[in-house]
């Protein structure tokens, strides 16, 4: 994982955690939390601390939000980001951060859109394999999780777009948008086995490219899915309403309190900043797929 680079920052949190953890007697987990949430800040805006103000703040947030980083997480990351410039500013540093500007993280008190890493074993763990059908539900739903797709892309995958020497598949996103995502080393050989032993059942002796076929062997539908999932939900015994979204929602989730650079999340999930049209320039694709394998809870 990448470490902050910039001496400036790296002076300034080392005093906020020494500060931490010395003078406020922080437990240890407590004053790592802060580190991580910190340094994933900091790595996102790599600028003089003089310079950040509310804006910045909150632009950062909207984008943790809109990758599906809960409330519960948002809240934490505030109160880190928000105790760390007032302790800069007691410091006498020329801070210009306004938290007056950065909106409260309001906690729901609605189930979020997401499961945990034991609710999502328990689900993918739960689908039985005992004919073709089966085995393609339990495939289709580990690459789902495994990769944040949504949905439409994964039900548009062919099977001309997984290059198995390189263990990625070209995903075809919104707005013609095209990006390598990587595939873990289990999922991998789950869907390999689909494709030679499965998929030709289901295709039933017709011409069709998209890997993931229904009984009649035509392309898989988004409603074909959905009611899928919805019997798995129930067989499960989770008591959550679970839809596709649900599943990339986690990825991101627990990628991020990994401790994922939130830029590589975002590559991964294919999502446009809203900062900046060219937010993920030069972002090392073998770095990409080792980050991917070594922080997602089912690799």
């Amino acid at each position: 994982m990448n470490e902050i680079d910039n001496p400036q920052h790296i002076a300034a949190l080392n005093s906020f955690l020494y500060y931490l953890k010395v003078e406020k007697g922080m437990a240890a987990n407590s004053v790592e939390s802060y580190r991580s949430d910190l340094e994933d800040f900091l790595r996102y805006y790599p600028q003089p601390l003089s310079d950040y103000n509310a804006t910045d703040i909150v632009s950062y947030f909207v984008t943790l939000q809109s990758i599906g980083l809960v409330n519960t997480s948002l809240a934490r990351k505030r109160v880190a980001i928000k105790q760390f410039f007032l302790y800069l500013n007691r410091q006498d540093m020329d801070i210009n951060v306004d938290f007056d500007k950065v909106p409260k993280i309001k906690i729901s008190r609605h189930l979020p859109d997401f499961l945990t890493v034991e609710e999502m074993f328990k689900l993918l763990d739960s689908l039985p394999q005992e004919n073709p059908l089966q085995i393609r539900n339990k495939v289709m739903m580990e690459l789902l999780y495994a990769s944040g797709l949504r949905i439409s892309e994964l039900l548009g995958i062919t099977i001309h777009d997984i290059i198995w020497n390189d263990k990625v598949i070209l995903i075809r996103g919104k707005g013609s948008k095209q990006r390598y995502v990587p595939i873990l080393d289990n999922v991998l050989s789950i869907v390999e086995n689909y494709q030679d032993n499965v998929r030709p059942i289901l295709l039933r002796n017709k011409k069709n490219d998209f890997l993931f076929l229904n009984k009649l062997g035509n392309k898989m539908s988004r409603m074909g899915f959905w009611k899928m999932l919805q019997e798995a939900v129930l067989n499960s015994g989770l008591k959550k309403d679970i839809t596709p979204h649900t599943f990339r929602h986690s990825f991101a989730t627990h990628l991020l309190e990994a401790g994922v650079n939130l830029r590589i999340v975002q590559t991964l999930l294919g999502h446009s900043s809203l900062n900046t049209t060219q937010i993920y320039t030069h972002v090392d694709t073998k770095y990409l797929v080792e980050t991917h394998r070594l922080y997602h809870p089912r690799a």
